[in-house]
């Protein structure tokens, strides 16, 4: 049997960042059959959606194509424990 291993989290920062803001993490939203719909940035790590590496990647992608000010991010995957 295959274990699904969930343990990484996606992290924005702002590269212009003067005033040393916190980064946020990705909240990934889905459809009610589980159907990846898009994914919003909140501040609270703990609320952040916990996902595969796989996921992770899809959820970077989406982020980098969809979002308007994508430019001013840097993006990047993180363990949990970081």
């Amino acid at each position: 049997m295959e274990t699904n291993d969930q343990r990484y989290l996606v992290q924005q920062n702002k590269r212009t960042d003067k005033d040393n803001t916190a980064p946020v993490f990705a909240r990934v939203m889905r459809s009610k059959d589980g159907k990846f719909e898009g994914v919003s940035f909140i501040r609270n790590k703990e609320k952040a959606t916990v996902m595969t590496i796989a996921e992770a990647e899809e959820a970077m992608a989406w982020a980098t194509k969809k979002k308007g000010n994508a430019h001013e991010y840097t993006s990047k995957i993180i363990c949990v424990g970081q």
